[in-house]
C-alpha cells in the first residue's frame, strides 16, 4: 500500500524553480531516505508534504489523500519533526504531549501508555513535569518525536532527525523507527548524516538543484560503493 505518493512535484520562489517534475513513491513498511547538498530542495519538499506550505505543480497523497484538497484528512495520517525544535515554552513537557494527543483524538489510557514507554526509551520521564522553557536543544528534540508517535501515525516525516540527540538517545531513535515500519507504518526522512541514511533505510532519493540524480532501492542507488562515495560523484558529476 502506497502511504505517501508524490506525483511531478513543483515549487517555485518566485522566478526560481526550487523543485522541478520530482515523484516518488514510500510504501507500508518504508524507510526511506530523501537527501541532498544544502539547497537541493529537500526541505521544501517536506514541508509541502506536511501540508505547511502550497505547492506549484504536481500531487501529494498520504493514504490516499490529496494534502491540498483534503488537507485534514491527510494530515491525521502524518506526523513532522522540523529540523529546529521550535514548541510552546510556556508549557511542561506533560502538558504538551497531552496537547498534541488532544488534537489527535488519542484515548486517554493510550496516550499514557505511549507516552510513557517512549519517554522511557528516551529518557526525558524526569523532565516532563518541567517547563520546556529549561530544556535544552536535544531534550526538545526528544519531546516533538515523541509527540509526533504520541497517535500512532501512518506517516512520519523528519527533517535531520537525529541533530541534538545523545548516541543512546539516537540508537534508541533508530530501534523506534524500524518498529514503526515493521508494524506497517512508513518513515521518509532527510538528513546528511550518510552513513545513517545507508544503514537504516531500504530506500532513498538523491537530489540535487531540486531534480532527481538517483532514485531506488538503497541496494541499487549504492552499487558496490558506500552512500557517500556515490552521492559525491553524483553531485560532482551533475555540478
Amino acid at each position: 500500500m502506497d502511504i505517501l505518493s508524490v506525483r511531478g512535484f513543483q515549487k517555485r520562489y518566485g522566478d526560481k524553480i526550487a523543485v522541478r517534475d520530482l515523484s516518488l513513491t514510500v510504501e507500508a513498511g518504508d524507510i526511506y531516505g530523501f537527501i541532498g547538498h544544502n539547497g537541493a530542495g529537500k526541505t521544501t519538499l517536506i514541508r509541502s508534504i506536511v501540508g505547511a506550505q502550497a505547492f506549484d505543480g504536481g500531487a501529494i497523497e498520504i493514504c490516499g489523500h490529496d494534502i491540498a484538497r483534503e488537507p485534514i484528512a491527510a494530515k491525521r495520517m502524518l506526523a513532522y519533526v522540523p529540523d529546529n525544535p521550535d514548541i510552546y515554552e510556556f508549557m511542561t513537557g506533560m502538558q504538551y504531549l497531552t496537547y498534541l494527543a488532544d488534537i489527535y483524538e488519542v484515548p486517554a489510557q493510550n496516550r499514557m501508555e505511549r507516552i510513557e514507554g517512549l519517554a522511557r526509551r528516551l529518557d526525558i520521564v524526569d523532565a516532563l513535569g518541567d517547563p520546556i522553557s529549561s530544556y535544552s536543544h536535544g531534550m526538545r528534540q526528544k519531546l516533538v518525536i515523541i509527540g509526533a508517535l504520541v497517535h500512532d501515525p501512518r506517516l512520519l516525516v523528519l527533517d535531520e532527525p537525529f541533530v541534538g540527540l545523545d548516541p543512546v538517545a539516537s540508537h534508541e531513535l533508530k530501534l523506534i523507527l524500524r518498529e514503526h515500519a515493521n508494524a506497517g507504518a512508513a518513515v521518509f526522512f532527510s538528513s546528511h548524516v550518510l552513513e545513517v541514511v545507508e544503514k537504516l533505510c531500504n530506500k532513498l532519493t538523491i537530489i540535487r538543484a531540486g531534480e532527481v540524480l538517483a532514485q531506488g532501492t538503497t541496494e541499487q542507488v549504492r552499487g558496490d560503493d558506500t552512500l557517500e562515495d556515490v552521492f559525491l560523484d553524483l553531485v560532482e558529476r551533475e555540478a
